[in-house]
């Protein structure tokens, strides 16, 4: 494998996991916010990797085989939390306010899992530039 393959897939993961990483930001932004109805509840939202698996599958955004890239993005089916809140002013007409389906703590912890595969990619690159520098010192001397 040449190391502008190792570059460029070690790029489409760091993409991948930057979406990944903003996903669960906004995510974890929109936790406490409230609506009238469940239809405008905020509904988490999480990005779906697809592996480039096969030349057709690549294009000039991931144009390398053995990387990844973000398909989409959908909303998270948990289902949404109502309250009994007569008094607050987004209240349906029975007296309902209607929570995000967000989970603080599953969100952390997938930010964590996020962070630390961008993490490894980043090192993914630093190591094979250093190869690459190491191996123009040797071909000079």
């Amino acid at each position: 494998m040449q190391l502008d393959n190792v570059f460029g897939i070690a790029g489409t993961a760091l993409n991948a996991q930057a979406v990944r990483m903003n996903t669960t930001a906004s995510n974890l932004a929109n936790a406490n916010s409230v609506a009238g109805s469940e239809e405008e509840a905020y509904r988490g939202r999480r990005p779906l990797f697809k592996a480039l698996m096969e030349e057709q599958m690549t294009h000039g955004g991931a144009q390398f085989v053995g990387g990844v890239k973000v398909d989409r993005i959908v909303n998270d089916p948990a289902p949404i939390r109502k309250t009994w809140e007569p008094g607050n002013p987004l209240a349906d007409k029975e007296g309902y306010v209607f929570h995000s389906n967000v989970n603080e703590m599953s969100e952390m912890v997938d930010m964590m899992a996020a962070s630390r595969s961008y993490q490894n990619n980043v090192e993914v690159v630093n190591t094979a530039r250093q190869l690459m520098m190491r191996t123009l010192e040797i071909t000079k001397s």
